[in-house]
């Protein structure tokens, strides 16, 4: 059992923090919003009134918040996690940030006392709160090692992509697939309709043929095939267009840096761009398939 600290309670993290609790560790649960605190607390987290609370005598710290800047001000900002945890100690980020910023929380932990790992998650709401996230971890070995038996209180798949900032862009390069592979399988499920198919016909052959995806098999954008993609249920996330938008915003910058060729990378990103600007930030990101068929 390890004393740990979550601090980041949303959507994601009151999940992972929930099956820490089941795992038998002993967490401190902090969020800026008491509710998400209490929410912690009522299955069976320590509530934590500061973060200084939060990480008083840990062995671990893990963070799930919205973007790098938020990540770098809680562990290294003032009054933030560097200012009170005990040196020594695992720091597991699995936000979703840029591969920059990571690297550069990495830089600083090492030069503070701390060690490090990079951890986004894939899998969603659902996989958080049934614990069978995937992670992507990146930081030194050593780090790696002692940090995943906690990640695998939370999810079903952890792998250790490489060094500092690798599981950022294992992150971000697989949800820049999905993005693009998401418009295409709706693009096909729309020309099999105008071309006389009908969904389930086109998914019985489709999902068994080359075009075969996860996009397709696992969160089909088309309503019927799968009962619990969010095509069923007029596509309320999810996950959601400004969640999506983000992370190809993230590839393209990650590319820009690298010299890479993202070509289609860049031609989703204008396609949830425009979703976004139409005020359909808070669509699941298969409703591609409403704007295709002239619903939205």
């Amino acid at each position: 059992m390890a004393k740990i600290a979550f601090i980041g309670l949303g959507n994601m993290g009151g999940g992972m923090c929930a099956n820490l609790v089941k795992a038998h560790h002993d967490v401190a649960a902090f969020d800026l919003n008491p509710a998400a605190v209490a929410a912690a607390a009522e299955r069976g987290a320590r509530p934590a009134a500061s973060i200084a609370d939060a990480v008083s005598g840990v062995d671990v710290v893990i963070t799930m918040l919205p973007a790098g800047k938020h990540v770098l001000g809680v562990y290294f900002g003032q009054d933030g996690v560097a200012a009170h945890a005990q040196q020594g100690i695992l720091l597991i980020d699995c936000s979703t940030i840029a591969v920059d910023d990571a690297r550069a929380a990495h830089e600083q932990a090492q030069s503070e006392g701390f060690m490090m790992v990079d951890a986004p998650v894939s899998g969603g709401v659902a996989a958080a709160e049934a614990g069978t996230l995937t992670f992507m971890a990146g930081g030194p070995g050593i780090n790696y090692t002692l940090a995943e038996p906690v990640l695998k209180a939370m999810g079903k798949n952890v792998f250790h992509a490489g060094g500092p900032g690798n599981g950022q862009a294992a992150k971000i390069a697989n949800n820049m697939l999905l993005g693009i592979s998401m418009i295409g399988t709706c693009e096909a499920f729309n020309l099999a309709e105008k071309l006389g198919l009908d969904a389930e016909t086109f998914f019985k052959i489709s999902s068994v043929s080359s075009g075969q995806c996860w996009s397709m098999t696992s969160y089909c954008p088309a309503p019927g095939p799968v009962p619990t993609s969010p095509a069923n249920r007029d596509y309320k996330p999810g996950f959601a267009v400004a969640m999506m938008l983000k992370d190809l915003h993230l590839a393209a910058g990650a590319a820009r840096a690298a010299g890479a060729d993202i070509r289609l990378g860049k031609l989703a990103e204008s396609i949830y761009q425009n979703l976004s600007e139409r005020g359909f930030d808070g669509l699941d990101f298969s409703g591609v398939m409403k704007d295709l068929k002239g619903e939205l």
